[in-house]
């Protein structure tokens, strides 16, 4: 895991003390609420429908038990007694007082953690794969890559103030795990013909408004030319970009116009121009950053466990954890033990204090003092022995924390919605609560495999339902609630944007229309076959009649 080094530290020191200078000002009545509003996002501070909102960065979704056990005390002394993960592995504090925010920054540098970068028109919190250093498919550890791009970014004075705000994720791995395709810039680590190291840099995705899945720039750039190339594609993004349209001044937009042939010839002559040798980071910078993420001192260990066996055949709930939640480590002996934050009937990506703290101890005692944000508002612990996996769950199991759905149909994303968020039109949670509620039995869930749904308040899309297999977006009609469905879409290596299937649904509608789908796909699917890959075989037009009746009339 990444330290700060000294730069580190009193950058972000001298962060919290200037913005406790710019809070004093505001509650004094000496900056206008219009005059702050710059200064807080600046430092991840929104204000929402009731209250402000804290979102507190996790770079590239790695946390420490003593950052956790941080986080924990933050939601107990400054909130109502929990947080909110987010798609974009950070997490948000959602009843703050202004009076107290500087408070939480210094107690957050204490434990090498902020809040800059997580609002504003800049670069945003790196996102990566929460498998990285466990799992056998990845060409290396993306962390390191996601790291040095964090700190090339982390106020840098070209981008600090860019047409729309900007976000990057990285990969090294076939399996997709991080979205990489509805970023601004997505970056995929590979091997050439030869052997060499390289990223596939995908630019012009994002959701919202106007979606779009990104498209390949560069099928292989050289690894140490990385930072002068994303350097390229910012200056051409920071200099072209609208500025007179919020809606259209995304990089997507404006990959969208130009066509991805032309501004790939606008940022290649940018890039030749620069001055490369400068950008570009010393071979040994990366190193110093790679030795950081050096793999934990694992054990040599037999592939099979009989002590995990015997406590799967011993307890059914248990075994059906494993089956579920739990996923294959590169190291024999070790697995990495997935948690879910979609328990049913709770607002997806929630946590509370106490189970902060459970989590904590479970990675300081059995995972190397390491935990992972994921990009579906779940957790992991990414290096835990499989002799040990009946210990965690257990712990769990008592915090709450044991629901086997990863990846089912209740393993929801969704934003906050109308109940928190002052720009959302419909709500969220309840919709995905009753969804979870509906679909409440393990193992019919189960039976289903993989199915993602992804709800969203508003057209920005926070919850991603552009790319849900099913996708639920909210809309006023009128002054009253309705849901369009959509789809078709996938945020996974076979990335798609789904479709809107027609009128939108009631409140009290859309947890019927669901189930229809549901239960259509299980009259239809073929062995083996997911939800996504049964509606991509049939098309849209038997889902569209089992939500509608005869599609002729639609």
């Amino acid at each position: 895991m990444y330290r700060y080094d000294h730069f580190d530290e009193t950058l972000v020191r001298e962060r919290v003390a200037e913005f406790r200078g710019q809070v004093a000002r505001r509650l004094s009545g000496a900056l206008a609420e219009d005059e702050f509003k710059p200064l807080r996002l600046m430092n991840g501070l929104y204000l929402q429908l009731h209250a402000y909102m804290l979102r507190v960065a996790v770079p590239y979704g790695t946390l420490s038990s003593r950052q956790l056990r941080k986080l924990a005390h933050i939601a107990r002394r400054y909130d109502k007694g929990y947080g909110h993960f987010t798609t974009r592995q950070n997490i948000q504090f959602n009843w703050p007082a202004l009076v107290d925010v500087p408070d939480i920054l210094a107690e957050l540098a204490d434990v090498e953690m902020h809040a800059i970068q997580t609002s504003g028109n800049c670069i945003r919190n790196i996102t990566s794969d929460p498998f990285a250093g466990a799992t056998a498919d990845e060409v290396d550890d993306p962390r390191i890559w996601s790291e040095a791009i964090r700190q090339w970014s982390t106020l840098h004075p070209e981008f600090s103030f860019l047409p729309r705000k900007f976000k990057i994720a990285v990969t090294a791995s076939d399996d997709d795990r991080t979205a990489v395709r509805v970023h601004d810039i997505g970056l995929r680590l590979h091997r050439n013909e030869a052997g060499e190291r390289g990223f596939e840099v995908i630019v012009g995705g994002g959701l919202g408004r106007t979606p779009y899945i990104g498209e390949t720039i560069r099928a292989f750039l050289p690894e140490r030319h990385l930072i002068s190339y994303l350097e390229a594609i910012l200056r051409v993004y920071n200099a072209r970009g609208r500025r007179d349209n919020k809606y259209k001044a995304r990089i997507k937009i404006l990959v969208a116009s130009d066509t991805i042939d032309e501004f790939r010839a606008q940022v290649e002559a940018e890039w030749e121009a620069s001055d490369k040798a400068r950008i570009d980071w010393p071979a040994e910078e990366l190193l110093r950053i790679r030795r950081h993420f050096a793999a934990p001192a694992f054990e040599r260990l037999p592939a099979e466990s009989p002590r995990l066996a015997e406590a799967r055949a011993a307890n059914a709930a248990f075994d059906q954890w494993v089956r579920q939640n739990v996923a294959a480590h590169r190291e024999p002996g070790y697995a990495i033990a997935q948690i879910s934050l979609k328990p049913i009937g709770k607002s997806p990506g929630d946590i509370t204090a106490d189970q902060l703290d459970a989590v904590a101890a479970l990675a300081e005692r059995y995972s190397f003092d390491e935990a992972r944000a994921t990009h579906e508002q779940n957790l992991l612990l990414p290096h835990v022995k499989k002799d040990d996996l009946y210990a965690v769950w257990r712990t769990l199991d008592a915090a709450g924390l044991a629901e086997a759905n990863i990846g089912l149909v209740s393993d929801i994303i969704a934003c906050p919605g109308l109940d928190y968020c002052d720009l959302a039109n419909a709500r969220s949670i309840p919709i995905a609560e009753r969804i979870q509620e509906r679909f409440a039995d393990s193992a019919s869930a189960a039976d289903l495999g993989e199915l993602k749904i992804k709800i969203s308040g508003c057209i920005n899309a926070c919850g991603h339902h552009h790319v849900g297999h099913i996708g639920i977006l909210g809309v006023d009609k009128k002054g009253e609630e309705f849901y369009q469905i959509m789809l078709g879409g996938s945020a996974a290596s076979d990335a798609s944007l789904g479709a809107i299937t027609g009128r939108g649904f009631s409140a009290d509608e859309v947890v019927g229309a669901v189930d229809r789908l549901v239960g259509f796909f299980k009259s239809v699917r073929q062995p083996g076959e997911r939800f996504l890959d049964a509606y991509r075989r049939l098309g849209p037009a038997p889902f569209k009649e089992i939500l509608y009746g005869d599609v002729a009339s639609q």
